[in-house]
């Protein structure tokens, strides 16, 4: 069960909450202060149909991109574009150019992860008698 309006509902160790609880038509939704997420970036981004974000690139931080919902044409420095719907995931390196436009007639929903300095590694450890191997796949 979710918090007050706009509240997140926090725990011992843990937070939760619903990207429409972080905000109100488009723009960002700062998921990252929301949850208090330390580690890494983490913000979601709901643009109107045709919406063009521009390009641009990071000093350090690699992102991942993640449509939720919509039809979105990412584009790179080099002249390349690629339609992403949902469930769509892209990588992008900290220095390459990189822009998205809302090409449906919807909005648009993404999630953007952010980070840099390397991949922890699977670290998960069991509690109880049965350890979780997760799903057939999980790496």
């Amino acid at each position: 069960m979710l918090g007050a309006m706009g509240e997140p509902t926090v725990g011992e160790g843990y937070a939760l909450s619903n990207i429409d609880e972080m905000g109100e038509g488009y723009g960002f939704r700062k998921i990252r202060r929301a949850l208090g997420v330390t580690a890494f970036g983490i913000n979601a981004i709901v643009l109107p149909p045709g919406y063009d974000t521009g390009t641009h690139y990071h000093d350090e931080q690699e992102e991942t991109y993640f449509v939720h919902q919509g039809w979105v044409a990412v584009h790179f420095g080099d002249g390349s574009e690629h339609m992403l719907g949902p469930g769509g995931v892209v990588r992008v390196d900290a220095q390459t150019h990189r822009g998205m436009r809302n090409a449906g007639e919807e909005p648009a929903v993404i999630v953007i992860a952010g980070g840099k300095d390397g991949y922890v590694g699977r670290d998960g450890q069991s509690v109880g008698g049965n350890p979780h191997e997760g799903p057939p796949g999980a790496a």
